[in-house]
């Protein structure tokens, strides 16, 4: 066993200091302030009495905290450190509060709006560009059990050791099977001397799930079970946002829902709508609308191919292409059937089948079912039963990590899926 002192990654005083978001925020806010400020009310921009200097300037101000706080808390998602998704959550951040002054017809000041706001957004692209070498994360791991390097390497350096020494190198968590047999003393006195150095040891069950965004369902234990329950708290605020979207995005979408339905009248016969029965929140059956996209008169064999299907007309490859299909959905979720973000309703005749050989799957159905979900913008489409295996996966993984913010970047995700008519579905 090597003698050396073994230190985490990152764990230097200076690098403790530099990385924390505590100092990130306080310096550019310092920035957002200076640059906001002094230009218009001079170096004592304190003595000002401007009533803008407290409304537009505390603006500003909370604005690029939510918008650090929040890119912050995105970053730390699966597959979600992207540079586009900085200027989405700054839009966000400071369209609230711009609208909520409006609203109010309190004074504002559009100059310290617009500098606040292009401050915020060069502020946290020099701090994803710059910090992007410091934010890789590196795994050593333990030569025993199923992992490899190949399922770690989704945005991480990793590294099999082939001894019980780190070599010298820094780290920020050591991965090991703890149910793995060939476990020895060393391994297990240089795991010890690893925790006392503050370098984390996780189990490569919670490693694999962070890095790959799925939970492994073959072994459920009742602990799995337990963690698995959905927030109760973050369930009822998030049934209040889809019942004031829904509220507020109706009016809008309504002079579209009769453009697509004309349209579809025309191309072929048969209602516009497409009434299924899907199974819903806690099991319960539910009618799911959906614009009809397919001829009534064409029948098919098994399960709908999205790409070549005979059965889809021209107007319903376009609306499929751009999720259109899917918008009368919002009168679901305005009753309570279903959300904007949740696992993809099944159908009940393939649910009942699913049932049969998926393990668990029924679990799928402890939160109300989505529009979108982590599944759809992470696998796409899947009908066979090895597919729905990795769909529950990412399922599972959703309401084990169900938040605000992992609906934030589902959200960003379906929302450039539709813009661009590429990506999963």
């Amino acid at each position: 066993m090597n003698s050396t002192p073994y230190i985490r990654r990152h764990s230097r005083w200076f690098e403790r200091i530099l990385l924390s978001y505590f100092f990130q925020f306080i310096t550019g806010g310092i920035v957002l302030v200076v640059s906001c400020a002094i230009p218009i009310w001079g170096y004592a921009f304190w003595n000002s009495n401007d009533p803008n200097l407290i409304t537009s300037l505390s603006a500003s101000l909370i604005a690029f905290s939510i918008s650090t706080f929040s890119l912050r808390k995105l970053f730390r998602l699966p597959g979600s450190e992207s540079v586009s998704y900085i200027l989405p959550v700054a839009l966000i951040c400071y369209a609230v509060p711009i609208g909520l002054i409006l609203f109010f017809r309190t004074t504002y000041s559009i100059q310290i709006f617009l500098v606040g706001f292009f401050v915020t957004l060069i502020w946290c692209f020099a701090g994803f560009f710059l910090g992007r070498r410091y934010r890789l994360i590196r795994y050593a791991i333990l030569p025993f059990g199923s992992i490899s390097e190949l399922e770690l390497s989704h945005g991480a350096f990793v590294k099999t050791l082939s001894a019980p020494d780190l070599e010298g190198q820094r780290y920020n968590a050591i991965v090991a099977d703890f149910n793995s047999p060939m476990i020895t003393a060393e391994w297990e006195k240089f795991l010890a001397q690893c925790t006392l150095a503050r370098i984390p040891v996780y189990s490569e069950k919670k490693i694999r799930e962070f890095l790959t965004g799925r939970v492994k369902i073959n072994r459920l234990s009742e602990n799995i079970f337990g963690s698995l329950l959905p927030s109760e708290f973050y369930e009822y605020i998030k049934r209040w946002i889809d019942i004031i979207s829904a509220i507020v995005l109706i009016p809008f979408f309504f002079p579209i829902f009769i453009l697509i339905a004309i349209l579809i009248k025309i191309e072929s016969k048969g209602p516009a709508l497409f009434i299924q029965p899907r199974m819903g929140f806690r099991g319960k059956v539910f009618p799911m609308l959906k614009f009809r996209s397919m001829y009534i008169d064409k029948k098919g064999s098994g399960f709908t191919n999205p790409e070549d299907d005979p059965r889809i007309t021209k107007i319903g490859k376009f609306i499929r292409k751009y999720r259109i299909d899917e918008l009368p959905q919002i009168f679901n979720i305005l009753i309570g059937q279903m959300s904007f973000i949740g696992p993809r309703p099944e159908s009940f005749e393939l649910s009942q089948w699913y049932e049969k050989d998926v393990p668990f799957f029924a679990y799928r159905h402890v939160v109300r079912p989505g529009i979108s979900g982590w599944a759809q913008v992470e696998q796409g489409y899947a009908a066979e039963v090895e597919g729905m295996n990795v769909k529950l996966e990412y399922d599972f993984y959703y309401i084990k990590n169900f938040s605000f913010w992992l609906d934030l970047l589902i959200t960003f995700k379906t929302i450039k899926t539709i813009l661009t008519g590429f990506g999963s579905r």
